[in-house]
Formats: structure tokens, C-alpha cells, sequence
């Protein structure tokens, strides 16, 4: 079962003329169930317009405030980030499931050099992880690339700043803005000339541990092959992708027939005969049952469950490394049966 709390809204910042930073109040009962490693996001539900909405923001504050704060860019109109724009107020209540994911930055004793490339609002995470880096051992140094379309349109601009000053010759931003030219900003995307930049020329005598990427599809894959090309080990770059939209829809490869499929989720069994050619998650939910999901569009981890028998196969994957598809995981939301028996497990994973 996906367990939600109903949480406070104890204040909205707007951030660009569209994004706002959130903030939720965690009551000290809550503490303990709301506790979150830097990267990790926060799932919403809402009814609008009698329609269940369900999305998931990442956590822009550090894991030691008393808060839980998540950055909400506005990409629909008459969805769950146009009403959190423009009529979401403090006070109101939301239902809110605790922190999960796998895009994280656990903390060392040892010194740790980061670096870090973002496009729009996949700043959010981003934030939680360089506080957690800076403040996690004195001699720590995080180099952060930021792209946008100019700097009205930077998420947490001020914020950043901020981190610059506190943080002097540990802390580096390097904006980049795509349609206008401004001052102490790179002009363009994010791109390979611009990892260059800062990691052989402003920073070639540090040494990093490890390279965290998040925001569009294109910009991770071009930030990736540029790190690959630089001898960079495959095992130190993390990425998490931010879609353009709130959802995105792809159908799956048309198979014909159907599955019983079986689903357990909080020790019990569930049968139910689903086409082959439906995903498997959307099945489970016209079943009323309760299975854990957030975005639906295969960028986040809350739908995941392990495969017991029978197979299943994927439309798309951004988030499950290939031992993990080797033990049978898969997420929900983007696979579909093609067998005639399947059996899945919620409970372990």
C-alpha cells in the first residue's frame, strides 16, 4: 500500500516567473517517517477536476532542516504544477508519501570533490546534494554547471549565490543561458565544449569523486558521453532525467493475448487476466489495487517490483542498472507481459 500523510504547507517562494519553491511542514511524530538522503524526491497527491493526480518533486532542502522544501516548475496547464503556481496557498494541506529514490549523495568522513551538470528544474536535487557536500567535511569543494534559458528563468538563482559567498573557493556555479547574453554567464546550452571548460580548464587540478547529472534526456546523454570520452569510470556518474512534461506517454509494443497476472503488495495475493499489450501497473490500478507509483512516465523508482514468474519487458528504463533487470526487477509503469502467466512482487524489492 502507498502510505500518504497529510502535510502543511508552511510557505511558497516564487522562484522564476514559473516555479515556486514548497515548503512542508513535518510534525515531530512525522520526523523519523519524513527522514531523506540528499537526492531524493517527495510523491503528491491531489484531486483536481475529480481526477486523482499523483506527482513527484525532489527535495531542494538539506537533510538536517526541520522542513521539507521541492521545487515545482510549471509545465502543464490545468495539471497538478499550474495549480501548485498559481493557487496552491500556505496553509493548504497535501498528501504526501514519504522520501524515496536513487539518485543520492550519502555523506563521508573522508574529503569528497563533486561535480554536477543541471538543465532547468533538475537544479532541485541538485540543491539538497551540494548542501549535504559543503557542510559534510570543511576541505569538500562541489563544481556545479547550471543551464537555462536566461536568469529569470533560474531556479533558485538567489539561493545559489548565496552558496558562492558562504562557501568561498569550495563552492562553483558556472550559468550558462540559452537565450540571452548576460553577464558572468556562459552563452548556450550545455554542452561539450562547456563540461571542458569547467572540468579541464576552471577545476583540471581537482580530482572528483564522483559526477551527478539531472535534467532532459539529451543534456545527461551528451554530459555522459563527454565524461566516458574523458576516461571518466562509468560507475561515478549518476544521473536521474527530468522530463519536459509531467507525464510521458509511450505506447507499448503491441502483443497480442493475454496474462494472468498475479501481483503481491503487502502480503497479499491478488489475481487478475490483463492484455498483453496494457502495462502492467495501469492493470493493476483498474484492479482498485493499491500499488505504489508516482510520475508514470519511467523517470522515478516508486512503481518498481520484482518479477517471481513469467516474464515482462520494458518500454523504457532511466532508472534500473542491468543487474538489477538481471534479478528480475522492473518498473510497473513501463512494462507490459509476454507471457501467459506473471507474477509480481511489490514487497520485494
Amino acid at each position: 500500500m502507498a502510505d500518504f500523510y497529510a502535510l502543511t504547507v508552511k510557505s511558497i517562494k516564487k522562484l522564476t516567473p514559473s516555479s515556486v519553491a514548497v515548503t512542508l511542514s513535518i510534525p515531530k511524530e512525522l520526523i523519523q517517517t519524513f527522514t531523506f538522503t540528499a537526492g531524493q524526491y517527495i510523491t503528491l497527491k491531489k484531486e483536481l477536476k475529480g481526477k486523482e493526480l499523483r506527482r513527484a518533486y525532489s527535495i531542494s532542502s538539506s537533510p538536517k532542516a526541520a522542513d521539507i522544501t521541492i521545487g515545482i516548475k510549471k509545465v502543464d496547464r490545468g495539471g497538478f504544477s499550474d495549480y501548485a503556481n498559481t493557487k496552491l496557498q500556505v496553509g493548504d494541506v497535501l498528501d504526501v508519501m514519504p522520501p524515496e529514490g536513487r539518485f543520492v549523495f550519502k555523506p563521508s568522513s573522508q574529503e569528497q570533490n563533486i561535480a554536477a551538470f543541471a538543465a532547468g528544474s533538475g537544479i532541485t536535487p541538485i540543491m539538497s546534494i551540494a548542501k549535504t557536500v559543503l557542510d559534510a567535511n570543511p576541505k569538500n569543494r562541489f563544481v556545479l554547471v547550471y543551464g537555462n534559458k536566461s536568469y529569470e528563468e533560474t531556479m533558485f538563482y538567489t539561493d545559489l549565490v548565496k552558496l558562492e559567498l558562504d562557501y568561498t573557493n569550495r563552492f562553483f556555479v558556472y550559468f550558462t543561458n540559452s537565450q540571452t547574453r548576460e553577464e558572468k554567464a556562459l552563452f548556450g546550452r550545455i554542452d561539450t565544449a562547456t563540461v571542458n571548460y569547467a572540468l579541464k580548464n576552471k577545476h583540471k587540478d581537482l580530482a572528483f569523486n564522483d559526477y551527478y547529472l539531472c535534467g532532459p534526456e539529451k543534456m545527461i546523454n551528451l554530459v555522459t558521453d563527454t565524461l566516458l570520452d574523458n576516461d571518466i569510470p562509468k560507475d561515478k556518474i549518476h544521473f536521474e532525467l527530468f522530463t519536459t512534461t509531467e507525464i510521458k506517454d509511450e505506447m507499448p509494443v503491441a502483443v497480442d493475448g493475454q496474462t494472468n497476472l498475479t501481483v503481491v503488495l503487502d502480503d497479499e495475493e491478488f489475481q487478475l487476466t490483463m492484455d498483453k499489450s496494457k502495462l502492467v501497473l495501469d492493470a493493476v490500478l483498474e484492479e482498485n489495487i493499491d500499488a505504489p507509483y508516482s510520475c508514470q512516465g519511467g523517470v522515478c523508482s516508486s512503481c518498481i517490483a520484482r518479477v517471481k514468474e513469467g516474464n515482462a519487458e520494458m518500454v523504457k528504463n532511466q532508472i534500473l542498472t542491468d543487474g538489477e533487470i538481471a534479478d528480475g526487477f522492473i518498473l510497473t509503469c513501463q512494462a507490459h507481459p509476454t507471457t501467459p502467466t506473471l507474477k509480481v512482487d511489490y514487497d520485494d524489492v
